[in-house]
């Protein structure tokens, strides 16, 4: 009985977090276009790569020479 004085006060601020967290979130604009970003993801974009990735067709030429 005496470890629900314990266990119920950290569930509260276990679930305060939680709402913190979300409203963070929520303020921060994370869930402002979820359809604009599964599209984003399958649309081709060759811009977004980076120093250290290749395309795919630039590995397979690689490997032929």
């Amino acid at each position: 009985m005496d470890v629900l004085y314990l266990l119920i006060p950290l569930s509260v601020l276990l679930v305060l977090g939680i709402i913190a967290v979300f409203a963070w979130a929520l303020f921060q604009g994370q869930f402002d276009d979820l359809e604009g970003e599964g599209v984003r993801i399958l649309q081709q974009d060759d811009a977004g790569l980076d120093g250290h990735q290749v395309r795919k067709g630039d590995l397979d030429q690689e490997s032929r020479v």
